[in-house]
């Protein structure tokens, strides 16, 4: 059957969609397969440029250097300057390549300086960094000037701090005591601790570029006589302290405190009054005291020998209260003022300075009533006996009340002194210790640094010299009957507490100095510390089968010293021939102050003739603070002249001390204690706190500080970088004796390196890569600007030597920190600019002269710079192209120092770009002030001269002015008498000869130019009466000198010439306002 026409029809149709569809689906897949072809050639390219992106930065990336090997820099200098990328890699290298070991046969002269020992007990601060900064400073700068130089390193054992603070961490750690542990294991835990946080110190001085002789680092160690002595004893530490562990506080009146030990608080502050009877029933005598629980160690009385009221008591007693002890009432001009209180003093030899001395004048009884731990001991009485000596002052007073000898208390100012360590109150102790005779030695210290015209020992600066003179005033003798015994000094080496050999008997005398410095008293320098960390002292005790009493120390002749037990037995074995014996070694260790005061020689190896001895002795220069002038200084002068023969230091700098930013002393409860590398590395607001939460203050203090902390930074710490800190400390080293350290200066510092790094990177763009700076260059035809900045160098170099050679390093830091700022970078390398921005060959010359200018700008000025920056200053002297045909020193540490070249000297080019200098900050002033909605328009500017001289200058460098005042469209030169000055301008004057103008579109309002011109000749005609008032005065032709008289002429002539220059100027500018 034949399809109709409307079936064909209808076929026909499907057909056609289907084919339609089909069309459809071919363009869909033709498209996708184009998208696919497309996504695929964009993938490559994205990829590509990842790939590009990833090899730039590699470009500008550090490769990795292993460790002690020299540092592998980057194809291509970043492009910003980054501290901790900076400083990495060098240190490790100079100290592997042994650039900081001295050479003691070396036949260049020697430099030595020895390193303030820190304490091993914690971290370094930001005083230690500023002594750091300043030594390593002068010893690179010796280095490179051609000496031997030696920077010793140094820790300090720090006994009692560092034995309190291992107690707490037992106690916290373990709760337990070193009594628990005993001797050895407890020293065992302290070495410990030492390894741990002493190398926390040397890896802070590594990071602060402390260039040290490590190969000669010690701790230190110790000379000596025992003696029955009254000592500053603290009774939770149960040791002897020095004077300056002691911290005095006033109190004015009663006040309570809270004692270590106490559960309630203990009152201070209060005189109370009390009556010993009279024998034989004549009455009473009263007494007033702030320690009423010494009365159980009373055994006088003593009264003025002058005082009618007593005259019948003389030779008479008293009956003690409590024990029956018949105490003797003395006559004594010396302790006694009998105006104050009654006019009676009780006496406590045993426990009172001033009574002490008493006792031994009079040869009365010397009680101890107190134990070891601040308990009343069996002198003191079975009624008293175990109290803590607070809980017995109360009992006492009851005790008076009840018999009726209690006569009331009254506020009274005292005096109270705190131990530094533990925060008890001191106690005067009679003690058998090791003490130390200074009297001669001191005289000796003294007449070393004031002794003719060249004193064998300088100060720097001059006047602690008047500080040291005042040793010769509290010298003074005191006899004793002591026990005298051949002594030991120590030489300590590192790790080891070993003695070395005996000492000569001449420092075996009994003689009291104490400088008045040290709390006002003299007395005997106590050295034997009650502690088990610490140097041991070398002296042994020798029991004899036959002695009465075998109690430890009891007879004073019974001592032996050696370096080891086997040279004491022997030493015993001599002394005491034919008897039988046991020794034991005293269980006291050496005071701090004295195991330093030994360093500059022990370091050096004495007592034996080292060849390191003989070449480094006397040391060069010791830096410090001065507020250890005496503690530790005078002890190594007077120590070291009489066991070295000659001082140990030819001159002592005293650096300030750091203070915050306040003025404030640094103090953890402050919270404004900061860690170097807290500045240098930087660290977070949480980061500060969370240090403050890890020390030992309470929570009160803790509040106290973590608000002073978000106070001074309340951002945290930005990084700075070794260098910045250290340029920054050394800078300050100019304030007086303190320095007031605000953490934003170091900042600047911080972002000064990252402009020096920019000028080194765009000096390096115009080296060509093959690029080598030549031996030689001809001065004489250089551009203007490269001769100017070559003459300006040699004057920085010329300023900056002599003034490290005189130790005025902020001087010499600001003058080669002025020549890159505001010399090199802000006009050498602008006046340079127009010689790159092409290769236009009228200027193939001068390219050429500038990179060899560049060159040496570069080599001269990171040198001159690198004492004070090591770090940036290795890394960009590494980048410098070579020289040719010469091979230059490995590093920079190593290289010369710059030294001045009189050739490169010209007095006449710098006087030309002063004049432009100026010339051009007038300009640019003008601009600022006048057209500042203008300024990026190129405007024209006229230079308005009085002499010609003047105008032949500016002429010929109109070039320079063009560059350096930047968006001027010209500059034409008038002549006075020739030209008449340009209307419708901006003025400023530039000096008395010379005065600039910026002329604009319109027409400048001269009324504010006026307003502008009469202020100025205000300030000028009030300068003008001053110098004439001045040199009108009576007497000044013949008082003032000729010079002075000179220079003021001279000013007073140029502000007549400046005066005259704007009152023309003024008239000009009324006339046109009138036009």
């Amino acid at each position: 059957m034949e399809a109709t026409p409307e079936q064909l029809e209808r076929k026909k149709k499907k057909e056609e969609k289907a084919r339609e569809k089909e069309l459809k689906k071919l363009k869909a897949a033709q498209k996708e397969a184009k998208f696919k072809v497309q996504l695929q050639s964009k993938k490559k390219s994205r990829r590509e440029e990842e790939e590009k992106v990833v090899e730039e930065e590699e470009d500008y990336r550090d490769p990795l250097t292993p460790s002690g090997q020299k540092k592998r820099l980057s194809a291509i200098m970043p492009k910003n300057y980054n501290p901790s990328n900076v400083e990495k890699c060098w240190y490790e290298w100079w100290e592997a390549s042994g650039f900081f070991v001295a050479d003691a046969n070396s036949s260049k002269p020697p430099f030595v300086i020895l390193l303030p020992p820190p304490n091993v007990t914690g971290n370094l601060h930001l005083g230690h960094a500023l002594t750091a900064a300043i030594q390593d400073t002068m010893i690179r700068w010796k280095r490179m000037s051609g000496f031997n130089a030696l920077w010793v390193p140094g820790l300090d054992h720090a006994g009692i701090a560092t034995q309190v603070v291992v107690e707490k961490k037992l106690m916290r750690d373990r709760r337990s005591t070193r009594h628990d542990l005993g001797r050895e294991k407890f020293v065992s835990e302290v070495w410990k601790w030492k390894h741990e946080h002493g190398g926390n110190i040397l890896k802070q001085l590594r990071r602060l570029g402390a260039s040290l002789d490590w190969s000669r680092e010690v701790v230190y160690n110790d000379i000596f006589h025992r003696d029955l002595r009254l000592v500053h004893w603290d009774c939770t530490l149960r040791t002897a302290i020095s004077d300056d562990e002691v911290d005095k506080i006033d109190i004015k009146e009663r006040k309570f405190l809270d004692i270590p030990g106490y559960d309630k608080q203990v009152e201070f502050g209060v005189l109370t009054s009390f009556a010993y009877p009279i024998e034989g029933g004549l009455g009473e005598i009263v007494v007033s005291t702030t320690r009423v629980e010494t009365m159980l160690g009373d055994t006088a009385i003593a009264v003025h020998p002058g005082d009618e009221r007593y005259s019948h008591l003389h030779g008479k007693f008293a009956n003690h209260p409590f024990n029956g002890r018949k105490l003797p009432i003395i006559c004594d001009a010396i302790l006694v003022d009998p105006s104050f209180g009654t006019g009676a003093v009780k006496i406590t030899p045993a426990h009172d300075q001033d009574d002490f001395k008493a006792g031994k004048r009079h040869s009365l009884e010397f009680i101890v009533i107190f134990t070891d731990d601040g308990k009343i001991n069996d002198n003191g009485g079975a009624e008293f006996s175990g109290m803590p000596r607070f809980e017995a002052r109360e009992a006492v007073k009851e005790a008076l009340k009840r018999k009726g000898l209690y006569r009331g208390a009254e506020n009274n100012e005292m005096h109270l002194g705190l131990c530094s360590r533990s925060n008890d109150v001191v106690e005067p102790m009679l003690k058998p210790q090791w003490f130390v005779n200074c009297d001669s030695l001191a005289k000796q210290a003294l007449q070393a640094a004031t002794d003719g015209e060249n004193p064998k020992l300088e100060f720097i600066p001059k006047q602690f010299l008047a500080e040291w003179k005042s040793l010769s005033h509290v010298f003074a003798f005191v006899s004793h009957q002591t026990s005298t015994v051949r002594c030991a000094s120590l030489t300590m080496l590192s790790y080891d507490f070993s003695c070395a050999c005996p000492l000569p008997e001449y420092i075996c005398f009994c003689m009291a100095v104490k400088l008045h410095r040290w709390l006002g008293n003299i007395q005997d320098w106590c050295i034997s510390r009650q502690l088990w960390w610490g140097h041991r002292i070398p002296a042994w005790y020798v029991t004899l089968e036959d002695d009465a009493e075998k109690d430890f120390g009891v007879y004073n002749d019974h001592w032996v010293a050696g370096r080891n037990e086997e040279e004491a037995l022997a030493e015993a074995s001599q002394k005491f021939s034919g008897k039988k014996f046991d020794i034991s070694q005293d269980p006291d260790v050496l005071d701090t102050w004295f195991s330093s005061g030994l360093f500059p020689l022990s370091v050096l190896g004495w007592p034996d003739d080292t060849d390191d001895l003989r070449t480094f002795y006397p040391t060069s220069v010791l830096e410090t603070g001065h507020d250890i002038l005496f503690f530790w200084v005078a002890r190594m002068v007077m120590l070291g002249i009489q066991l070295g023969g000659d001082v140990p230091f030819r001159k002592v700098f005293l650096h300030p001390m750091v203070r915050d930013a306040h003025g404030r002393k640094m103090s953890k409860s402050l919270g404004n204690v900061i860690d170097p590398l807290e500045v240098i590395d930087g660290i977070s607001l949480e980061g500060l706190h969370k240090r403050l939460e890890e020390g030992n203050l309470d929570q009160k203090e803790l509040v106290v500080a973590k608000a002073g902390q978000k106070q001074d930074f309340p951002n945290g710490i930005a990084e700075c970088g070794t260098d910045a800190l250290r340029f920054a400390l050394v800078s300050y080293t100019a304030q007086s004796d303190k320095i007031n350290l605000d953490i934003q200066r170091v900042v600047g510092y911080r972002q000064w390196c990252n402009k020096l790094w920019n000028a080194v990177r765009f000096a390096m763009s115009k080296f060509d890569i093959d690029y080598t700076a030549p031996i030689n260059f001809n001065l004489e035809t250089m551009p203007f600007s490269c001769k100017w900045i070559l003459s300006v160098l040699n004057k920085a170099i010329s300023k900056a030597v002599p003034a490290l050679d005189s130790y005025e390093l902020s001087y010499a830091a600001s003058t080669v920190y002025s020549w890159w700022q505001y010399q090199f970078c802000d006009v050498f390398i602008e006046a340079i600019k127009p010689y790159f921005a092409g290769d236009d060959p009228a200027f193939a010359f001068e390219r050429s002269s500038a990179q060899e200018t560049l060159w040496i700008c570069l080599d001269s000025g990171l040198r001159l710079l690198h004492p004070f920056m090591p770090f940036v200053t290795e890394e960009l002297w590494q980048r410098l192209p070579p020289v040719r045909g010469h091979t230059r020193k490995e590093s920079i540490v190593t290289s010369e120092y710059p030294s001045a070249a009189d050739a490169w000297t010209n007095e006449e080019v710098e006087y030309e770009m002063d004049l432009i200098e100026s010339t051009v900050k007038c300009l640019r002033s003008l601009r600022a002030e006048v057209f500042e909605d203008r300024k990026n328009e190129r405007l024209p500017a006229f230079a308005f001269c009085k002499m010609r001289a003047v105008a032949d200058i500016l002429t010929s460098h109109n070039f320079e002015i063009l560059t350096l005042a930047k968006n001027l469209s010209s500059i034409q030169v008038l002549l006075s008498g020739e030209d008449a000055p340009p209307a419708g301008c901006a003025f400023e004057n530039v000096n008395e000869n010379l005065a600039v103008y910026l002329k604009a579109g319109e027409k400048v309002n001269a009324e504010v130019e006026l307003v502008k011109i009469r202020n100025k000749m205000d300030e000028i005609q009030k300068l003008q009466e001053k110098l004439e008032k001045k040199i009108n005065a009576a007497g000044y032709k013949e008082k003032v000198p000729l010079e002075i008289q000179d220079k003021d002429t001279e000013k007073l002539s140029k502000l007549v010439q400046e005066m005259e220059l704007f009152e023309k100027e003024s008239e000009r500018l009324e006339a046109e306002k009138s036009l």
